[in-house]
């Protein structure tokens, strides 16, 4: 039932868990020094934009269902995705996911749907490591909870990029950054191209 997790995957399962635990022992403050603030925040006198929220707001939780699905997803495919690149390419392809869904949500929320809060969540690094599943193991069979049909991984990722992309574009589901998931998922994709260009079309060396 329990599968072995990898090294770098466990550090994010206790990194993400221990984060959620501060926020509910110091509340509502840490959102607003390390979540996602929309760059022209401090307009609107609300707490500032700062760097390090580019990686911090991915470590942030909103709710008990928001941590547990996340980091559920971690723990599924993960491991196969650090076995693949090893531990030291697969920190560095999560960081650039969560960074690249955090500029993608950035630059959204700027020009296009103003954003009425913080982003936070885990969801922009999971979902680039869900395109490079998908890339590394396109037949390896995936069963959907709902509805319950099994399907290859690389339909599973392309039918589900195309979900987000139409929630975010209909903006169907308002309060989820459908585009930070796909601004991770645009980055993973580029980081495989480049890395497998130099590797001779392998992902790692």
């Amino acid at each position: 039932m329990f599968r072995r997790l990898t090294p770098v995957v466990r550090v994010l399962l206790y990194a993400n868990f221990i984060a959620f635990g501060l926020t509910l022992l110091l509340g509502e403050r840490v959102f607003d020094i390390f979540g996602l603030q929309p760059w022209d925040s401090a307009r609107h006198s609300a707490p500032p934009f700062e760097p390090w929220q580019l990686v911090t707001y991915a470590f942030l939780h909103g709710g008990w269902l928001h941590i547990f699905s996340n980091m559920f997803a971690v723990y599924m495919f993960g491991p196969d995705c650090e076995s693949l690149l090893g531990s030291r390419r697969f920190i560095i392809y999560y960081l650039a996911c969560v960074v690249g869904a955090a500029v993608c949500q950035l630059l959204v929320t700027q020009y296009l749907y103003p954003a009425l809060g913080p982003t936070v969540g885990a969801s922009g690094g999971i979902f680039g490591i869900l395109l490079l599943f998908g890339m590394a193991y396109p037949h390896r069979q995936l069963l959907l909870l709902f509805p319950p049909i099994p399907m290859p991984a690389w339909l599973f990722v392309t039918l589900y990029g195309l979900y987000e992309l139409w929630l975010g574009v209909s903006r169907t589901q308002q309060g989820v950054a459908h585009f930070a998931h796909l601004g991770g998922m645009a980055t993973g994709y580029v980081l495989i191209r480049y890395w497998r260009a130099r590797a001779g079309n392998r992902y790692y060396h």
